[in-house]
């Protein structure tokens, strides 16, 4: 990982998918949203197979096992076996595993997928916090969950009870737009005890040891939506990172990105693996890609030529991370992106 903060988007000469041995893709946002696979998802991740890439599964999401995932992605026309999906219910179940007893009781509040992760560590799954817990593990447990969960952590954390959370995506999304993640779960048992949990999931350590331990990847590529878990998650491994803009970030929020959520490549969807990557050129009155050449300039964005909107974009981020440096472009990016149809 170096020291120096990306200035701009790379380019790549070659396929994404014949220069990473391993794409290491997010599923929320970036192959399904709401259970129905994204535009070009099925078809990019086939072909990319094809030339030799090896393909994981890695989410956040604790609700389901990887074998409901698996099957899920093979019905969707993606074929995919349980073990090349990896969650942060397998992440924290280890980090708990690493704390406590084999056959020690945790308290789940969360779905399945976290209770079978942690039956898969020698632990044993409870209910209450009066079933004398040696940890709480805490995941999403889906739109449904009851508040008494929630209440059922809050005792035991109080008590003083080691307290464990697979993530803490504040939002999660869906078919019909961004709904509450765990993150907004975790946080209403932090308020009510002023307690804060050990956290697994992206983009902390744990989650990338997890995936790197179950792929075995050589040379992986973090696909995602999402720069807080899946960029960061990819800047703290030191690995290379490509957003796809089908979910959760949009164009405003990479500009205004900070040096951890900067990621290698950007892109609009998954066909972004089977191509090269356009160069973002600095000119040393601003950054150009394709025919558009961006620039700052009194503290504004300013855009000039013609092209499509995605390389206006990626010149954007050159101009917007190269004044930011190592902090945030603060500045009003409404105009600029107006200009370029985003």
């Amino acid at each position: 990982m170096s020291d120096t903060p990306r200035t701009a988007p790379l380019g790549a000469a070659r396929p994404l998918s014949e220069q990473y041995d391993t794409a290491l893709l997010d599923l929320d946002g970036v192959v399904y949203a709401g259970g129905d696979a994204i535009a070009h998802a099925v078809d990019s991740l086939a072909a990319a197979r094809e030339t030799g890439m090896k393909l994981a599964y890695v989410t956040n999401n604790a609700l389901r096992t990887p074998e409901t995932v698996a099957q899920h992605l093979s019905d969707l026309g993606i074929p995919t076996e349980g073990g090349e999906v990896i969650n942060s219910a397998q992440a924290v179940a280890r980090l708990i595993a690493e704390q406590v007893p084999r056959g020690a009781r945790v308290l789940v509040v969360g779905g399945e997928g976290l209770r079978v992760a942690l039956r898969e560590r020698g632990l044993v799954p409870v209910e209450s916090a009066d079933d004398e817990p040696a940890a709480v593990a805490q995941g999403y447990g889906g739109p449904g969950m009851p508040w008494g969960r929630l209440a059922e952590a809050a005792y035991a954390v109080a008590r003083g009870v080691p307290w464990f959370a697979s993530n803490t995506d504040l939002t999660i999304p869906s078919g019909r737009g961004i709904a509450p993640g765990n993150g907004a779960a975790v946080e209403v048992v932090r308020i009510a005890t002023g307690a804060t949990p050990q956290v697994a999931g992206k983009p902390l350590p744990p989650m990338h040891r997890e995936t790197v331990l179950r792929t075995g990847a050589d040379r992986p590529l973090v696909v995602g939506d999402r720069l807080d878990t899946d960029i960061e998650g990819a800047f703290n491994g030191g690995v290379d990172s490509l957003l796809v803009l089908t979910g959760v970030t949009g164009p405003a929020e990479l500009l205004a990105a900070p040096p951890e959520h900067r990621p290698t490549y950007v892109d609009a969807d998954l066909r972004g693996l089977l191509t090269g990557q356009p160069v973002v050129e600095a000119d040393g009155a601003g950054f150009r890609c394709g025919g558009v050449h961006t620039r700052v300039a009194g503290g504004e964005l300013f855009v000039e030529g013609d092209g499509g909107p995605l390389d206006g974009l990626r010149a954007l981020c050159g101009a917007a991370w190269s004044a930011a440096g190592a902090g945030r472009f603060e500045r009003d990016t409404g105009k600029a992106l107006a200009r370029l149809g985003w």
